[in-house]
């Protein structure tokens, strides 16, 4: 019963205020009600009415309505303070579970000021915003992540109890961030002879033309530096040559899935991404290879970018 509430209002909240990466609060996204300091302050105003009553005294009364005068009063000035607030989500970066994920949140307002709004999800602490007039404030908001794959978000409450906390006006918001977590790494040794199709792994490491050992002489060729042509060689009348030098090529590295001796397929996947991390720390070219997936021996940032995506989303359905 409760699940069915629960889906029930989940689907009004999605009607009502849809997923948006920028929106502004009205009157259909504000919900307003008396808070406990209310409620009790309504409870006091009604005993005082009914002892005005009981002694026909015009002190009690004209006290008591000048007191829900200003209660009404304090509802209008509560619900201002949060209407016309625009927000824009301004994205976030992709980290690895466990991780505190950061979100760019822009609060606009468009002419007056807003004061004492508080942001937070369920369960995390409340975040305090003061929205100077006609500016903007710009904020980070932080979430923890638990698993891999995309960050699925409940929806930011926004909320405001000034000036006089009697009513409490919020707001329950979707921004649409994306955020993509990848697998929490986990430390394991390199897999040892796991080279790339047509590669020996005991073959010896093969040479390209480098900086680091010399080889030897060979012929001037145009566009040769001139810092490594052999000048004693040219003044012992022997022609122009150049100097050649080589330094070992390293050997890539395939990364395989059945290569990882995890006790589930999660800390296999975080086995990887640790590899991953390690790999690129080494600067040694690379490559992936999960069940329907295969990745060709590369290093560099962008690699390791599409490596960890497809570490972090195998298995799931890829929300972009």
């Amino acid at each position: 019963m409760r699940a069915r509430a629960r889906r029930w209002h989940q689907g009004w909240l999605r009607r009502r205020i849809p997923p948006a990466r920028s929106l502004r609060l009205d009157h259909r996204r504000i919900f307003i009600l008396p808070s406990r300091a209310g409620m009790a302050f309504l409870l006091l105003l009604l005993i005082m009415l009914i002892g005005a009553i009981n002694y026909q005294n015009s002190l009690v009364y004209g006290l008591t309505f000048t007191l829900l005068s200003l209660f009404w009063v304090a509802l209008h000035h509560t619900y201002r303070n949060l209407a016309a607030v625009q927000l824009r989500a301004t994205g976030g970066r992709a980290v690895f579970a466990g991780e505190q994920v950061p979100l760019g949140l822009t609060l606009r307002s468009e002419r007056r000021e807003h004061q004492a709004l508080k942001l937070r999800w369920p369960g995390l602490d409340a975040v305090s915003v003061d929205v100077p007039a006609g500016d903007e404030q710009a904020l980070t908001l932080f979430h923890p992540t638990e698993r891999r794959g995309w960050l699925v978000l409940e929806r930011l409450r926004i909320e405001t109890r000034y000036p006089l906390g009697w009513f409490v006006a919020w707001s329950l918001v979707d921004l649409d961030w994306q955020v993509l977590v990848y697998p929490k790494p986990v430390s394991a040794p390199l897999p040892v002879g796991a080279a790339p199709d047509g590669e020996e792994g005991d073959q010896p490491h093969a040479q390209q033309e480098g900086v680091a050992d010399f080889q030897g002489l060979r012929a001037y060729r145009p566009g040769d530096s001139r810092r490594r042509l052999d000048w004693r060689a040219w003044s012992r009348g022997q022609g122009l040559h150049s100097k050649v030098f080589a330094e070992p090529q390293q050997q890539s590295l395939w990364l395989d899935l059945a290569a990882a001796a995890g006790r589930d397929l999660e800390e296999c996947l975080g086995m990887l991404t640790g590899w991953v991390l390690e790999m690129e720390r080494e600067q040694r070219p690379y490559g992936l290879s999960l069940p329907g997936v295969r990745i060709e021996p590369a290093q560099g940032d962008r690699h390791r970018e599409v490596c960890l995506r497809a570490l972090a989303l195998y298995g799931l359905e890829a929300r972009a």
